[in-house]
């Protein structure tokens, strides 16, 4: 491994790490899914536009880089609105358990869609990973409406990993950059969505309290900003399976962070312990493939 892959990879498992806490804010921000991620990637938009303006590292790009980086945005912000819908439809740990079923479904998809053959390493890993899900929470009746928002949110994330390698690739933009146009697409699509969000669940919570607005500040620098930049600078030097496939450390943070904050489980079990060990396996034995 280079030195540069080193670097790499310790940009990857900060990001992860800070993105531990991001599925929190599903419950400590009371308005609904939709509205949520609208105001996060409004802020974060704000927030980093400022920076760079600061730092003089906004520059203009040409309509088409611009468009394919927005549309990159528009995948991020859907998934989130499924993965914070995951989590208010059952609790955080079925919304992050979902979230590690990325590495399995990038095994699959990001061979199709390069026309190759997919690894078998990768598709044993990513079974390893779905493996360790089943057995840290099973699959209780009563989550089912979140755990299918879920699995639909992992979905649309690999192709929003997928995609954002290619574009940054083809673009040569920074990842600062990257970030801060995918936010604006994002916002500008879920701004446009947010009337008929309103329409179809009308008792669902669309204004901050004050407490809301001091959770998505938060929400939107630190647990936003941060680890996304990390990710994109990573996706650089590291394949769009192996960051999904760390990722699959992210909802064994949140987990235990639920069931420290939240109560969402009185005591691990062995299969709970057992799981996290697939997990953790499955990502050292790709870190030790490169």
């Amino acid at each position: 491994m280079t030195s540069v892959e080193k670097e790499a990879y310790i940009r990857l498992h900060t990001a992860v790490l800070i993105a531990g806490g991001t599925g929190l804010f599903g419950r400590l921000i009371t308005i609904g899914e939709l509205p949520l991620v609208c105001l996060r990637v409004i802020l974060a938009s704000l927030l980093l536009s400022a920076l760079l303006g600061v730092q003089h590292k906004l520059h203009r790009m040409s309509r088409r880089h611009l468009l394919q980086i927005m549309g990159c945005g528009v995948l991020l912000s859907v998934h989130w609105v499924f993965f914070y819908g995951s989590i208010k439809a059952a609790n955080v740990s079925i919304g992050a358990v979902c979230f590690a079923l990325v590495g399995f479904f990038t095994a699959i998809i990001e061979p199709l869609l390069d026309r190759h053959r997919p690894s078998g390493r990768e598709l044993l890993l990513g079974a390893l990973s779905v493996l360790g899900i089943g057995l840290i929470y099973g699959l209780d009746a009563r989550y089912r409406l979140g755990i299918a928002l879920g699995i639909v949110s992992s979905l649309i994330y690999v192709f929003f990993s997928i995609s954002t390698k290619r574009v940054q690739s083809s673009t040569g933009q920074s990842s600062s950059t990257m970030l801060l146009y995918e936010m604006i697409g994002g916002g500008m699509v879920l701004t446009l969505a947010t009337p008929f969000y309103s329409a179809l669940f009308p008792d669902v919570a669309i204004m901050p309290t004050p407490h809301d607005w001091m959770m998505l500040l938060l929400f939107s620098s630190v647990f936003t900003i941060a680890p996304f930049l990390l990710q994109l600078q990573a996706l650089r030097h590291i394949s769009a399976f192996t960051v999904n496939l760390t990722y699959n450390l992210e909802p064994v943070y949140t987990i235990l962070l639920a069931m420290l904050i939240f109560g969402e489980a009185s005591e691990l079990s062995l299969a709970f312990y057992a799981g996290i060990a697939l997990i953790i396996a499955a990502v050292l034995m790709q870190m030790g493939r490169r």
